[in-house]
């Protein structure tokens, strides 16, 4: 049933137009507009304006022409809002609640070509259906990037690394979803995570890649987060494990501020993630990736206070003591390390400050010349072969008693199987056969993941120490390998002690430490310190321990 409006004059009219659809084009807001434009001819009212929406959503009001509407609506511009329908101006009750709410204040009315002049009844009827329609779209979307996702294709926007490559299926149609690695970016992605394995931190890769004009993802620059991203949700290029050749989606939802009508992103609980395996598109070995997440657990915040989980400004940040209160050591103007607590409090005696070059020179020339005794180091490399013989033997003997019990049920497994053939009923022996059976299966397992250990022998671990902490002293002065070296040196002290003399001139430094850091290294069969670095070490305790003193040359 067509309605009309009694007037006494022409009435004002502001059209409004809207698709929300990429897929549409803007003929789509001219037809809307013609067919308000025509109805109003036909009833004699004056269009003043017209307000549009370019393939913008209606799921709320956040949208500048519906905002430029109800701007213009309090200065009296029209009497009334032509649409083509409720749904166009608000798929929200709320929203369109709001909008005829504001204009019934104003004394101005909404009329739509599909329900006429809209009134209460309208607002909740016709809001209602489209909300159950933005309802409905989005679980159909949800639907099918889900069985895109479990089909190992593309659910999402495009990955750094990848490129997309459409494909054709079985029926001759084109199937879109597809990847293929970006070689180019590859090299990029591969970079950074070995970077980072070597200590290197997302601010100085970014600061690198910006100054190479390396592309960020976003075609922009790239910034710390970019590389580090957030490894619960997954975001940041080394979280992203498409580069294991692991798809995850629905790991994070996006819902829609109301106030705000920004979207932002929730986690979701792990068992709703789809997870699909994607070996083709691998470009991060897993030796590599596991490095790079201990790295991340390093500096884990809820595991490391926070001077331990900072990555350090200069090779003994931290680890410089105070031997008169036991406070920190910190830098002051710029290039002297002084006593903390005598700086900020005035509690401490210690007022000698000491070039930072200086100390760290002095302790690179501890751990390489000066560290430890000739004879002590022999004592130490004998006593920590003896143990270590002593553990492998241990675990050797339990082996031995697992082989030699293979060896009796094997040889008691052929009696049986002999004397059946012999002419025994196999009901007789059946039970003691299937125990044997399952242990021997027991058995095979348990020496296959306890391969036998060899008795270590070193008689030049002492020459073969030495040498490998000149090469790790060489390593530093190295640009591309020394935040790699320094993480590994700082490994081995505990920390630096700095003690005024008995004068009160000069300062004492007292190196503490463990030679077992770099046992590891020393005992290694290749010999080469960069292949050993990134192992955990073995960690001395006791009689092992080393203390070292040096007297500083000339006054702090």
């Amino acid at each position: 049933m067509t309605q009309t409006i009694q007037t006494e004059g022409p009435k004002r009219v502001a059209i409004y137009a809207r698709y929300s659809s990429d897929l549409q084009t803007d003929t789509s807001i001219e037809d809307q507009i013609r067919i308000c434009q025509a109805r109003a001819d036909a009833e004699g009212w004056q269009v003043v304006e017209c307000y549009t929406e370019h393939a913008i959503s209606g799921e709320n009001l956040f949208r500048p022409g519906i905002q430029a509407l109800l701007s213009a609506a309090p200065m009296g511009k029209f009497d009334l809002v032509v649409s083509e329908a409720l749904d166009r101006i608000s798929r929200d009750q709320e929203g369109a609640a709001k909008v005829f709410k504001q204009l019934r204040f104003n004394d101005q009315q909404i009329f739509t070509l599909s329900e006429g002049i809209i009134n209460e009844l309208h607002i909740g009827f016709s809001g209602t259906m489209g909300a159950m329609f933005l309802k409905e779209l989005a679980n159909k979307t949800r639907r099918g990037l889900q069985g895109c996702a479990l089909k190992g294709k593309s659910a999402g926007g495009v990955v750094y690394g990848y490129d997309v490559a459409h494909e054709a299926g079985p029926n001759g149609l084109i199937e879109r979803g597809g990847r293929k690695i970006n070689e180019a970016q590859a090299k990029v992605v591969q970079r950074i995570f070995k970077a980072y394995a070597n200590g290197e931190s997302p601010a100085a890769l970014a600061k690198t890649l910006n100054a190479e004009k390396v592309p960020a993802p976003n075609r922009g620059t790239s910034g710390p987060s970019t590389i580090y991203g957030n490894r619960e949700r997954g975001t940041g290029i080394l979280n992203n494990e498409l580069y294991i050749g692991r798809q995850i989606w629905n790991r994070l939802r996006y819902i829609k501020n109301p106030e705000t009508g920004k979207r932002v992103s929730r986690l979701n609980p792990e068992d709703q993630w789809v997870i699909t395996e994607v070996p083709d598109l691998r470009i991060i070995d897993q030796d590599l990736r596991d490095r790079v997440k201990i790295q991340q657990g390093v500096y884990n915040k809820k595991d490391k206070p926070l001077h331990k989980r900072n990555r350090p400004s200069y090779l003994l940040s931290h680890l410089v003591k105070c031997g008169c209160c036991g406070g920190g050591f910190a830098m002051h103007k710029k290039t002297h390390l002084s006593c903390s607590t005598a700086k900020n409090k005035g509690t401490c005696s210690n007022k000698l400050p000491i070039k930072r070059e200086d100390l760290e020179a002095k302790v690179l020339h501890a751990l390489n010349a000066n560290l430890m005794d000739e004879r002590l180091v022999e004592v130490f490399c004998q006593e920590y072969t003896k143990r270590m013989n002593e553990l492998r033997r241990e675990q050797n003997a339990a082996r031995n008693g697992f082989v030699k019990e293979q060896g009796k049920l094997t040889r008691e497994k052929d009696k049986i199987v002999q004397s059946i053939c012999d002419g025994v009923p196999a009901e007789m022996p059946k039970d003691r056969a299937v125990f044997i059976n399952d242990r021997l299966k027991e058995l095979e397992s348990l020496l296959s993941a306890q391969p036998e250990e060899k008795v270590i022998f070193h008689p030049n671990m002492s020459a073969r120490y030495k040498q490998e902490v000149s090469h790790l002293m060489a390593t530093l002065n190295t640009p591309e390998r020394r935040a790699e070296a320094s993480q590994h040196l700082r490994a081995m002290i505990d920390k630096v002690v700095l003690t005024p003399d008995i004068e009160g001139e000069e300062l004492t430094i007292d190196l503490i430490g463990d030679l077992a850091g770099i046992l590891s290294v020393a005992t290694s069969p290749d010999g080469h310190v960069a292949a050993e670095l990134s192992k955990p070490s073995r960690r001395a305790s006791g009689p092992y321990c080393q203390h070292n003193t040096i007297r500083q040359e000339g006054k702090g």
